[in-house]
């Protein structure tokens, strides 16, 4: 055979759904050409097994059959005629774009602490005075000491903290330095050298 006779995939039609190769997209090709609808049925439910085949290890998978018959109509470009068993996609949706997330435009007071941190000061705001309130005042205290100490930095001051957490809570929590103790900087950098240690003992 002639080098010029062969036909290279870089000179043919490009594939829609690679993965299942050039062979099983001209049996799609040949189905669409089928003119007895009978006939042209049958060929899309051998063809449907087929495709299936190629990926056992996915026959438990839900909606797996589903995805196959979307295949088929995409590999066809829609012009497949037939009583699909099941509803395809659409061809206007195939392209479209995912709706964007909404982010929320509410500006965090002190930004490395993080939307999380404001919630759980509304949260304590709510609650009545009382050892449970000085409990979460205690937890939430040592949680942004704990957050602050993450980004890198060697050690911060407790009044630093409590008056992040004054600006925060608009004024309405106000802690003294002694009245309240909080996590050593070494307590996060011992637990920060522990999850890189069990990390590298993981990637040998």
């Amino acid at each position: 055979m002639n080098v010029n006779e062969l036909d290279y995939n870089s000179q043919m039609k490009k594939l829609e759904l690679p993965e299942y190769g050039r062979h099983i997209q001209r049996m799609v090709d040949y189905a669409v050409q089928i003119e007895d609808p009978g006939e042209r049925r049958r060929c899309a439910l051998t063809i449907v097994r087929i495709m299936g085949d190629l990926f056992p290890h996915l026959r438990d998978v839900n909606d797996f059959k589903h995805k196959l018959w979307d295949h088929l109509a995409i590999m066809s470009d829609f012009k497949l005629d037939i009583e699909y068993p099941c509803e395809i996609i659409k061809k206007e949706n195939l392209r479209s774009r995912p709706e964007k997330v909404p982010y929320g435009s509410k500006t965090i007071k002190v930004r490395h602490y993080g939307h999380t941190t404001e919630e759980l000061i509304d949260k304590v705001l709510e609650m009545e005075d009382g050892p449970d309130k000085d409990r979460l005042i205690q937890l939430l205290a040592n949680h942004m000491k704990k957050s602050f100490l993450t980004m890198n930095r060697e050690s911060v001051e407790d009044k630093k903290i409590f008056d992040d957490l004054r600006l925060m809570s608009e004024g309405k929590i106000d802690i003294k330095e002694e009245d309240l103790h909080l996590v050593e900087p070494r307590e996060v950098t011992y637990v920060k050298k522990q999850k890189s240690n069990n990390s590298g003992q993981r990637r040998k």
